[in-house]
């Protein structure tokens, strides 16, 4: 066993599980609703765009099934 290479594999993993208790701390920060503007780094991790279960088509789809009733 080498004791070196086993002491670098967990300050490597020391840093790995820091960061992500940072990031969670972040989170549950967050959570608490704040006046203004939420922060940058929580902005960049929203999706931009029409939700999943939207009920609003493209125009694309509007077209396909127009011409697919009409068709029938």
């Amino acid at each position: 066993m080498d004791v070196a290479k086993i002491l670098e594999e967990l300050k490597a993993e020391r840093l790995r599980l820091q960061s992500a208790i940072e990031s969670l701390e972040r989170l549950a920060l967050g959570r608490l609703r704040g006046r203004g503007r939420p922060p940058g780094w929580m902005t960049e991790a929203k999706r931009r765009g029409r939700p999943p279960g939207s009920k609003n088509k493209t125009q694309n789809a509007a077209t396909a099934q127009r011409s697919a009733t009409a068709a029938a």
